[in-house]
């Protein structure tokens, strides 16, 4: 594991403390908490784009004629 420094504005720091005491954590474990949620949300999403293009690519499906005009689709 790596060690990181950040800088944060004392009131946000405060904040963060306390609120890493009422869930009996510290601000340690928040920011690692939070990163890797980030980091796992990331492959999330990169594994679905990847998925979505494979499937777009096997689709034997087809886009018809447009029959209708953009005035028909704003038309009251």
């Amino acid at each position: 594991m790596k060690n990181i420094t950040l800088s944060v504005d004392e009131n946000v720091l405060a904040t963060v403390r306390r609120h890493a005491a009422e869930r009996n954590s510290s601000v340690n474990a928040l920011v690692r908490e939070f990163l890797t949620g980030l980091a796992s949300h990331q492959d999330r999403a990169k594994r679905a784009r990847a998925r979505l293009r494979q499937l777009s690519a096997k689709s034997q499906g087809q886009l018809g004629k447009k029959a209708w005009t953009r005035e028909d689709l704003h038309d009251r």
